[in-house]
């Protein structure tokens, strides 16, 4: 692991441009924000990185997998979707469709893109039998292998199996080196997936135990067990450094992983645990009444998640541009 820190880093074009004209408004959260995250890992502490939304789709791995290779993201908290859609994106990059006048679309022209198996997410369509049918092809082959072997294993840790396996080897269409599930699987950096169930492959993985391809649902460890796996893996982690959290959007993503520390404290009573050291999440969600992803970071104070001298930064603005600009800077990009 590099020993080199932001502050010992050349600034490059990105870098030089975020300090000189983001100056004000959410342009200047950003840059705090990115300062504060390189802050805390030149301090020798450590990241969490949430992804909500449709980040893989949106190509985050083009700077992601790099802050995940240069040890600047320490453990992933993504949806089943960001997990999955990733790995679409590397079998089957050449048959997306992208429609910029999605705005336009009618629902004629919806039911089109349906008859055609092309799945829309916004501006981007993920084509069902080239990146969806693939992929299940080849990880229903590592959950019946499993099932049959009496094993269990995390969603995430199913796909690492896959990747390593080399069995999606012939489809990749993109560089590994673009994809972050890759560098993660490289790294064997530690992944939690919150409600996995809810995802194109969770709904597949549950078509085929209602088939009775897999014996057993729990061939598929489930989002309790990752709760267990997260306290463990922090409680360790934080003995001898502080753990950032830089949520992507909202949602479970995002929900899921900051209650470790409330749950460690009062449920298990494990107050020597430090509270979160570092807090930045990047949303479009205005703040309003009842809305967890549109709070303000001081109301996590009071659910004993952040401190009060915690550095707390909010960005409202779309993580699909603001994520690899804070990421960019990082790295001294």
């Amino acid at each position: 692991m590099s020993t080199r820190t932001r502050k010992d880093m050349p600034k490059g074009p990105i870098s030089n441009f975020i300090d000189h004209h983001y100056r004000h408004f959410n342009a200047a959260g950003l840059k705090d924000a990115a300062h504060g995250y390189a802050a805390h890992l030149d301090a020798g502490n450590k990241m969490l990185v949430t992804l909500a939304g449709a980040m893989s789709t949106a190509e985050l791995g083009l700077s992601l997998a790099e802050m995940i290779r240069q040890d600047k993201v320490h453990a992933i908290v993504c949806t089943g979707a960001n997990l999955e859609e990733d790995v679409f994106n590397l079998v089957a990059h050449e048959f997306y469709e992208r429609i910029p006048n999605y705005r336009d679309l009618t629902p004629e022209d919806e039911v089109a893109l349906l008859e055609r198996h092309m799945n829309r997410v916004t501006d981007t369509c993920i084509p069902e039998h080239e990146a969806m049918r693939r992929l299940e092809k080849a990880v229903l082959e590592e959950w019946v292998a499993a099932d049959k072997a009496g094993q269990s294993f995390f969603p995430h840790e199913f796909m690492y199996k896959l990747l390593k396996s080399g069995k999606l080897e012939e489809y990749y269409q993109i560089p590994v080196e673009n994809s972050w599930l890759y560098a993660a699987m490289q790294k064997d950096l530690p992944i939690f997936v919150p409600g996995w169930e809810d995802s194109t492959m969770g709904n597949i993985f549950a078509a085929h135990v209602i088939e009775g391809d897999v014996k057993n649902v729990h061939t598929v460890r489930s989002g309790i067990e990752y709760m267990v796996e997260l306290a463990q893996w922090y409680t360790e982690v934080t003995k001898d450094s502080s753990m950032g959290f830089f949520q992507i959007g909202g949602g479970i993503a995002g929900d899921f992983p900051i209650c470790v520390v409330p749950m460690l404290h009062q449920d298990l009573q494990r107050d020597s645990v430090p509270l979160w050291g570092y807090f930045c999440q990047i949303s479009d969600s205005t703040t309003s009444y009842g809305s967890y992803s549109g709070a303000v970071p001081n109301e996590k104070i009071t659910w004993g998640k952040l401190g009060i001298d915690t550095p707390k930064y909010v960005i409202e603005s779309d993580a699909t541009i603001v994520a690899p600009l804070i990421f960019a800077y990082v790295l001294g990009w």
